[in-house]
């Protein structure tokens, strides 16, 4: 009877915990790499095939380009806004992998607030995977790197009515920090490592404060860097564990409370029985002795012999 309610008790906890929490910018990149999969079916070695997001990501663009390690290493590639060169290794290193492609379009902002700064294009991520099983999810990524020259980022749409002169490359970090450099030739963008880049400018009047926290992907600079840490984020990251802390005691609670009230259910259910069992026995006849009431047999089930029939 107290199972089909500790189902729904399960379920709404869960539900709780999942709605809590807005969608990351980590989970965000999942979510892109099992759609970016989707669209390789039988792929071709060298060939960009774009995926479709679903209707609630309207306005992000993803894309998968795989190819051999061996390729990337000895001829780079050249995938959308990103140039990659010759000389760029993977660890740990597998024989194919997959390139995701992210443009979050009129989501950059969303996903990767910058108070204080404009957003002159939109985010460009690139993140690369193991080839090995196309139809898998979740999957780490890997981490590449160029030995030799730089892998460049152009954004041939970068706004226009602002300083270039005050713009700046921004490489969103794994732990929610970003780290500035300066752009090269108007609109380019350079970096040794993989993941999230933009161009932004420091605006006049700071923002208002974004919705959600801050998540993000690795990305390599060079000197001259400044960073700004993901306080708010981090912040928001601890509230929603002790939060599901919290609730996963109470529940704990609750479960220890029913066992203990459906134990003592059935103990007493069995004591019920047992008297049940001693009421439907074989009645004895009651005497009295003095000024009490006794139970007495009428005879005994064997009876006495002496062991000597000779009386003297």
């Amino acid at each position: 009877m107290l199972l089909p309610y500790l189902c729904v008790i399960l379920c709404f906890h869960g539900v709780i915990s999942q709605t809590s929490r807005a969608l990351s910018a980590r989970e965000l990149d999942s979510l892109l790499q099992d759609y970016a999969f989707r669209g390789l079916v039988r792929p071709k070695t060298g060939i960009v095939y774009d995926g479709k997001v679903p209707s609630n990501l309207t306005g992000i663009g993803v894309a998968a380009l795989r190819l051999r390690s061996g390729s990337l290493w000895l001829r780079g590639v050249s995938y959308k806004e990103f140039h990659i060169p010759a000389g760029v290794v993977e660890q740990p290193y597998v024989e194919r992998l997959v390139l995701v492609y992210h443009n979050l379009g009129n989501w950059s902002s969303l996903y990767y607030p910058l108070p204080g700064y404009t957003f002159l294009a939109p985010v460009l991520g690139l993140l690369a995977y193991d080839a090995a099983d196309l139809s898998a999810t979740n999957l780490p990524e890997l981490d590449i790197q160029a030995l030799g020259e730089p892998i460049s980022i152009s954004f041939p749409g970068v706004q226009s009515g602002h300083s270039l002169m005050r713009a700046m490359c921004a490489y969103f970090g794994f732990n929610g920090s970003v780290q500035f450099k300066s752009v090269v030739k108007g609109n380019t963008c350079l970096t040794t490592n993989q993941g999230h880049f933009s161009v932004v400018v420091e605006s006049l009047a700071a923002p208002p404060p974004a919705p959600r926290g801050r998540g993000g992907s690795r990305g390599g600079t060079g000197g001259g860097e400044t960073s700004i840490g993901g306080g708010k984020g981090r912040s928001k990251r601890m509230w929603i564990i002790g939060c599901s802390v919290v609730g996963g005691a109470a529940l704990l609670v609750l479960l220890a409370v029913i066992f203990a009230y459906v134990k003592r259910c059935r103990h007493r259910k069995k004591i019920r029985r047992m008297e049940d069992a001693a009421e439907l026995g074989v009645p004895l006849p009651m005497t009295v002795v003095r000024f009490t009431k006794v139970p007495v047999a009428l005879q005994t089930r064997t009876r006495p012999l002496l062991e000597n029939e000779y009386v003297p």
